[in-house]
């Protein structure tokens, strides 16, 4: 059964650190694209990050560029997202989502190209 699974959220203050992973469990990460997403209360989805193999392509939305980093373990199956420096705008529930990597190898932002979806994991960055 194809499962993602995300763990490491919590509660924050302001500047603090959090490192959310994602894993995966039937199916192995290699030419597989995992992309980090996020909702806050009352707003839309939205990409924070992406990577994809064989390549370990990767992307950032401009909002946590310079602050997050998007990072894999293959043999694991794992994919890490090291948050610094957190700020309140980035108190939501994060989710890890997988889906086939394209030809190109560019890890995609658009939500409908991934397949499988984990659970959730909350984030909240407040004093």
């Amino acid at each position: 059964q194809t499962q993602l699974v995300e763990s490491g959220g919590g509660l924050v203050q302001p500047g603090g650190s959090l490192r959310l992973s994602c894993t995966a469990s039937g199916f192995t990460l290699d030419y597989y694209s995992i992309g980090w997403f996020r909702q806050a209360p009352g707003k839309e989805r939205e990409a924070v990050s992406c990577i994809s193999w064989p390549g370990r392509h990767t992307k950032y939305a401009s909002s946590v560029k310079g602050r997050f980093t998007i990072s894999g373990d293959n043999t694991r199956d794992t994919i890490y997202l090291q948050m610094n420096n957190l700020k309140p705008d980035d108190t939501a529930v994060y989710y890890c989502a997988a889906t086939r990597s394209p030809s190109s190898g560019v890890c995609a932002f658009e939500e409908g190209v991934y397949v499988h979806w984990g659970q959730g994991t909350q984030v909240t960055a407040s004093s």
